[in-house]
């Protein structure tokens, strides 16, 4: 079973039918086929972030996927650690021509530490760092 990065713009995607990028989304999931997905609590942090405007209904609803995704025996959830926080911060101390965010730096750790090379995204940044991006969109990076 391959195992691929799940980044915030795809659980963002799946969320909600009104994203721009979830059909985009959908198709990707589906044609990964079985998968073993790996993410991080930051992303679901950036996630909740990202749906906290949205009004009481859309942040019940992203509190119960961040749920659903905490007790999928298929997602492995990466725990916020000082450690990971401090290496995210060295890759973003490194990048400082990038517009990569905290979250994306840690995230390229954890794929780079599991050996993962290809991420549910649509942030062209982690093509910047040689993974490949598994949706396709026409907005770049979100």
């Amino acid at each position: 079973m391959k195992t691929v990065f799940a980044d915030t713009a795809y659980w963002a995607g799946i969320a909600s039918p009104h994203d721009r990028y979830h059909e985009a989304a959908v198709q990707a999931r589906d044609l990964l086929g079985p998968a073993r997905v790996v993410t991080t609590e930051e992303v679901l942090c950036e996630f909740l972030a990202l749906l906290r405007e949205g009004g009481g209904s859309v942040r019940a609803h992203a509190v119960a996927m961040v749920r659903r995704v905490l007790r999928n025996p298929n997602v492995d959830v990466v725990p916020q650690t000082h450690d990971s926080f401090l290496s995210g911060l060295e890759l973003y101390g490194k990048r400082l021509d990038k517009e990569y965010s905290l979250t994306d730096c840690i995230s390229m750790n954890v794929m780079r530490e599991r050996g993962i090379t290809q991420v549910l995204t649509t942030d062209h940044h982690f093509e910047q760092e040689g993974f490949r991006v598994l949706i396709q969109s026409a907005g770049g990076a979100s």
